[in-house]
């Protein structure tokens, strides 16, 4: 459990940091993704109640901020001090992310998470899926994002914030249906879209009743109010906090954002580089250790299932159907045991970087994504396919981790590409002006999407904690060794008494060994 007193936007004082230990069991998975063993527990964790009275005299009679509070208070908190016959600590406060969600509308990273936020708007990196780490980086996004907007807003009082971030509230772009996608201020010159809006509010549904009445109360609002939130938020390339915003951008000034995003996506796509390598490296070594257990457990798989298929085609079909049957697992054993020699020479293949090698791999990659990424030609599809193939093999290099290649695609694309027998590339077009802001717009959109997909696996929290904990890997790879054993087990008895089965019912022996 983490808190952080606040003064206006500022931090007060030092954090609020305890460890609870409930003394229960910890899944596995959950140890994985926090860090957190019983050991940990056990050696730094306190008991609930002396936790949460510390929190009390730290908290005082101060409302409580949360990202998502609703949820932390109502269906977490709150439940855990009554089961513990503990008095409510504090009060409700306003929700954090209902403020970011009217401040940052259209959302420019793709969704609120906050560590997609995070990212985005290049704040610290913190401790994520730890407590602190998370209060840490809502004061940073409070103080170097939400700020600035809610200052340009005239939002100066702890009561106007929370009013404002209470207040009923859509995204300015609609999230469903036929108009997915649109700025709902577009009905002023779109009478369809009015027409839905006007059927959305007459619903017999309250909430989607309550979603279009609000669409069509806003259109009364003030045009200056609407003009701010169509406003662009631009993350500068060259200063990881400073932020810029611009009200109804003119030609130059999105050529300026577009420009911009294209660094910024580079570099995210360049990150994702260095981090899926590392991914990919560690799910190599963890199957490597763990490929003879998964070979056994898929053989067994596989002779449980086709012994099955003998029995119910012998019972129906009689033996020359069955005999087919012997045929077909034979072929889908041999294409079992190719797919492993594919998997351990790609896993062999997958060798770690030195730190050297690692930001080389990430810098060729990004001076490639930056300049030759498909999306710049959508409007032209043949360029786009060769922009495709092109950073098809970037991709492929690096995830190989061949700096080799990616050197040679880096230093000279279009011979690379006619060595491969494919077209040259065509550096002459530009984009539609009358796109620019589409474009600029769908540059937000899509910005984060590889990375965070990336970061929610969990692959990458494992690769993420073997990075800080040596010897990660093989302990979990003992723990996944025991689990699979003990399906193994299961299997074999299922597999011996098919297997028997058959023998009784033909008189020969098992054709599946």
């Amino acid at each position: 459990m983490a808190a952080q007193r606040m003064r206006g936007w500022k931090p007060e004082g030092p954090a609020f940091r305890r460890l609870l230990n409930h003394g229960v069991e910890i899944p596995s998975e959950a140890a994985r993704v926090n860090g957190y063993t019983p050991e940990i527990l056990e050696r730094d964790g306190e008991a609930p109640h002396d936790v949460y009275a510390a929190f009390t005299e730290y908290a005082g009679a101060h409302p409580l901020v949360a990202y998502n509070l609703e949820y932390d208070l109502e269906q977490v908190l709150r439940p855990e001090w009554q089961r513990l016959g503990i008095d409510p600590i504090g009060q409700a406060g306003f929700c954090a992310l209902r403020l970011t969600q009217r401040l940052l509308d259209p959302v420019p990273a793709g969704n609120h998470k906050l560590q997609t936020l995070r990212q985005y708007c290049r704040l610290p990196q913190r401790g994520a899926h730890t407590a602190l780490g998370d209060v840490e980086t809502l004061v940073d996004l409070m103080q170097q994002v939400l700020r600035p907007l809610a200052e340009a807003r005239g939002l100066a009082t702890w009561e106007q914030i929370a009013v404002f971030a209470s207040a009923p509230w859509f995204p300015s772009r609609i999230a469903f249906g036929r108009f997915k996608g649109r700025p709902f201020s577009e009905v002023i010159d779109d009478p369809e879209l009015h027409a839905w809006l006007e059927w959305l509010s007459r619903s017999n549904n309250p909430r989607s009743a309550a979603m279009g009445r609000w669409y069509l109360n806003q259109l009364d609002a003030d045009a200056e109010q609407r003009i701010d939130d169509s406003a662009v938020l631009e993350v500068r390339t060259d200063n990881a906090t400073a932020l810029t915003l611009f009200r109804n951008p003119e030609l130059e000034t999105l050529r300026q954002l577009i420009a911009g995003a294209w660094t910024r996506l580079a570099e995210l796509e360049a990150e994702y580089t260095q981090e899926h390598h590392g991914v990919e490296v560690t799910q190599s070594e963890l199957f490597q250790r763990l490929r003879a257990h998964y070979e056994r457990r898929d053989a067994l798989q596989l002779k449980i299932q086709f012994r099955r298929k003998f029995l119910d085609t012998l019972l129906i079909d009689g033996e020359e159907e069955a005999e087919a049957v012997e045929s077909a697992y034979q072929d889908a054993r041999a294409e079992t045991e190719r797919e492993y020699q594919d998997a351990a020479a790609e896993a062999a293949a997958s060798q770690a970087l030195s730190d050297e090698e690692q930001r080389e791999l990430k810098t060729l990659f990004k001076k490639l994504a930056r300049l030759y990424h498909p999306d710049r030609y959508a409007s032209d599809p043949d360029k786009q396919q060769t922009y495709e193939r092109l950073m098809q093999a970037a991709n492929q290099a690096r995830d190989r981790g061949d700096i080799e290649e990616l050197r040679e695609i880096a230093n000279d694309p279009n011979g690379f590409l006619l060595r491969q027998g494919l077209s040259g590339l065509d550096f002459s077009g530009e984009a539609e002006l009358a796109k620019l802001r589409q474009l600029y717009e769908t540059l937000q959109a899509r910005i984060l999407d590889a990375l965070q997909n990336l970061r929610e696996s969990s692959g990458y929290e494992l690769y993420q904690l073997s990075q800080r904990q040596p010897g990660l890997i093989e302990q979990v790879a003992r723990q996944q060794a025991d689990e699979l054993d003990a399906e193994i087990a299961e299997l074999d008895s299922q597999a011996i008494q098919l297997g028997e089965e058959i023998e009784g019912l033909t008189g020969a022996s098992d054709p599946f060994r």
